[in-house]
């Protein structure tokens, strides 16, 4: 507050106050006489100004009317400005009666004053607002003529799509903001009641389908779309509409970050596709998640991955007694401590640096902290990289899986969710592949205690593993953009929506089931680079070439969520299914499927540790007959087929040197276990 007393300007407005208050108190006699002020009302008016005008100062002090910055004067200033004028006029009533006794003084000179104050006051804080404008502005025009949209010549000219509070908000900040160089022309807006009616002296045209005929009349060089509650189907279609007409096109942020004013015009983003595919959200039903997280021990493999650390986040709003989170990326790991620890504020939390198939550290890791809830988030997910890296699929995806999975089983862990994938439907990659054999292993272990849960799902928007973030990579660079193939589509979800479906499915399953998210319309990835680069102000195959480099080894053109022996059951919940598969891959029964499953398993495991990369994806075929396997995919040692027999032979008589005993579960060889056992957390 005594940092005012510091401001010149605040004297020269304190100044031109006081002349208003003597100037509003003389002018209120003189409005109630008709401009003819006998001697005893002059001598009145000498006697109480000096009475009248601290105390008036010291109001509009004490409301503040000197702190604000003037040249942003607002409707809320005004208001505030109402208030002091009706106190002033309140202690006028109160210093009279205690000078005069109402004797004598007229009382309508008081209300008239409060009135003159009001609007003599804030014609000076507007004429302040406006000077500023002007003087700020690079308009050959006053302010209040930027206010009838007068147009420069080098100003784009835009419409704004959505006639409401967000669509006046941006116009307000185009006219206010004098480096933004817009012209708008008008506003479209389905609402008829709006139709031919203005917003700050703009014209609403019509609806969204006059669009094609205002482009093609007009000169308009951009879209502003102000509509962020719109459906998704909404959405959808004027982005169609936009794209069909050729017009450049910007969404606004969410309203909410435009109400809590963090966000304004020059913060207008770029349209996201996941603009293009909203939907109805996954509403989770905290009560049932809350029933079974809240104060339970809960540990998170690849908690610091994107799918992990989003869990992470979920799950400690549900006060769980603990959380274990488990990474072999140290920077991942730290990152997520971090953001829980300082930003979060939680801190009932462990750290575990290894990776889930170090069955010696895991094992501490479960006897120490007995988790009840598992979230299995961990695994290699880059399709290429796999591919020419199989070993590494099958020590972490299938392997990794297996121990986490048995230790489950021996530490009594109630519930198990595995995070897999659709590219695990009729895999044509290695990558698939692991993690259907994960849903294997899964199922082949029901029913021993522990309730076992699968969750599958698409491609999560914005992830490591997402086209997104290469996109604008290559967008930033000049391009060109490269897409594998000009059909190839993808199932899209963001990671909000992944984390919540596993957290519900979690609590809906009983133990044997695979869930699935009903996810929409699948995306093709050709029509996306080209949505981007038109978002970029260029123009695709012109500005930014979109080349075809062909598909990758193990891609397919579009992904399933359903193989063929799987029945798709409903759940309480729309927009989430469940899965359920009971054929045991014909092997008669659970039992008769599981020795068939671990004989396969061990001879996968001897091909792993001998980085035989063809052996590996042949026994993958082997176990998986759905699986097609990429015939010319060379791995990155440069061999498509089997090692020599020596090495073969080593790697076979190191596995059988670690075999479980029939009360233990699988036992690494060291080349399997590069992280020694962390000590136990005391």
């Amino acid at each position: 507050m005594l940092a005012q007393f510091k401001n010149s300007r605040f004297y020269y407005v304190l100044a031109a106050d006081l002349a208003i208050f003597v100037a509003t108190f003389v002018g209120a006699y003189l409005l109630r006489f008709d401009f003819s002020l006998k001697p005893e009302y002059r001598s009145q008016i000498v006697e109480l100004l000096p009475f009248l005008l601290p105390g008036k100062v010291a109001i509009f002090f004490l409301l503040g009317m000197y702190r604000g910055m003037w040249r942003y004067t607002s409707l809320n200033d005004l208001w505030r400005l109402s208030q002091a004028s009706l106190l002033s006029l309140l202690f006028y009533f109160t210093a009279a009666f205690c000078v005069h006794g109402h004797q004598g003084i007229p009382r309508s000179v008081f209300f008239l004053d409060a009135i003159l104050t009001f609007f003599l006051c804030g014609g000076l804080r507007m004429g302040i607002r406006m000077v500023y404008s002007v003087i700020h502005s690079d308009r050959l025009v006053p302010a209040i003529l930027s206010r009838a949209n007068t147009r420069r010549h080098s100003a784009k000219s835009v419409l704004i799509i959505g006639a409401g509070g967000a669509g006046e908000k941006m116009l307000r900040e185009i006219y206010d903001n004098p480096h933004l160089d817009y012209h708008v022309v008008g506003f479209l807006d389905d609402d008829r009641s709006k139709w031919n009616r203005s917003l700050h002296g703009i014209k609403v045209l019509g609806g969204v389908e006059k669009l094609p005929k205002i482009i093609k009349n007009g000169n308009i060089d951009e879209v502003l779309i102000a509509t962020p509650c719109a459906t998704g189907g909404q959405m959808r279609r004027i982005i169609e509409t936009c794209r069909d007409c050729g017009a450049r096109y910007r969404t606004l942020p969410e309203i909410g970050a435009i109400i809590d004013g963090k966000v304004s015009i020059k913060a207008l983003r770029d349209v996201k596709y996941e603009d293009l595919l909203r939907r109805p959200s996954v509403i989770m039903d905290e009560t049932e998640v809350s029933q079974y997280l809240t104060g339970k021990q809960v540990l998170v493999t690849g908690a610091g991955g994107s799918i992990g650390s989003e869990l992470c986040r979920q799950i400690i709003r549900f006060n769980p007694a603990g959380i274990i989170l488990v990474d072999g990326g140290e920077a991942n790991l730290f990152n997520i401590q971090m953001e829980l620890h300082h930003e979060l504020n939680f801190s009932r939390y462990r750290c575990i640096l290894g990776r889930v198939q170090n069955r010696s550290l895991m094992d501490d890791v479960f006897n120490q902290y007995r988790p009840q809830i598992l979230f299995h988030a961990a695994a290699y997910k880059h399709v290429p990289l796999i591919e020419k890296n199989p070993w590494e699929a099958v020590y972490n995806n299938v392997l990794g899986s297996q121990v986490v999975m048995q230790l489950s089983l021996k530490y009594g862990v109630d519930r198990f969710v595995l995070v897999s994938t659709d590219k695990a439907v009729r895999p044509t990659n290695v990558m698939g592949a692991s993690k259907r054999l994960a849903e294997l292993i899964a199922q082949s272990l029901q029913g021993r205690g522990t309730s076992f849960i699968s969750v599958r799902f698409g491609n999560v928007i914005g992830s490591s593993g997402s086209v997104l973030p290469l996109f604008r990579r290559q967008l930033e660079q000049g391009g060109p953009i490269t897409v594998t193939h000009p059909d190839v589509t993808r199932y899209f979800m963001t990671t909000l929506e992944a984390a919540q479906l596993i957290l519900q499915a979690g609590g809906l399953g009983e133990g044997g089931e695979i869930f699935i998210l009903e996810m929409g319309t699948p995306v093709n990835i050709a029509k996306m680079a080209e949505e981007l680069v038109r978002l970029s102000g260029k123009s695709p195959g012109k500005d930014i070439q979109i080349v075809f480099t062909g598909l990758r080894a193990g891609e397919k053109l579009y992904e399933e969520l359903i193989t063929q022996d799987e029945g798709v059951v409903s759940t309480k919940f729309e927009k989430i299914m469940v899965l359920r598969s009971s054929s045991w891959n014909s092997k008669g029964n659970q039992a008769g499927f599981s020795q068939w499953l671990d004989g396969g398993l061990e001879d996968l495991y001897r091909m792993a540790a001998a980085h035989d990369a063809h052996g590996i994806k042949t026994k993958l075929k082997e176990l998986l007959p759905e699986y097609v396997m990429e015939q010319n995919s060379k791995c990155v040692l440069g061999m498509k087929c089997s090692k020599c027999n020596e090495m073969a032979t080593d790697a076979t008589a190191s596995w059988r040197l670690h075999q479980p005993t029939a009360d233990d579960s699988i036992s690494l060889p060291d080349h399997f276990c590069p992280v020694k056992p962390m000590p136990k957390d005391n």
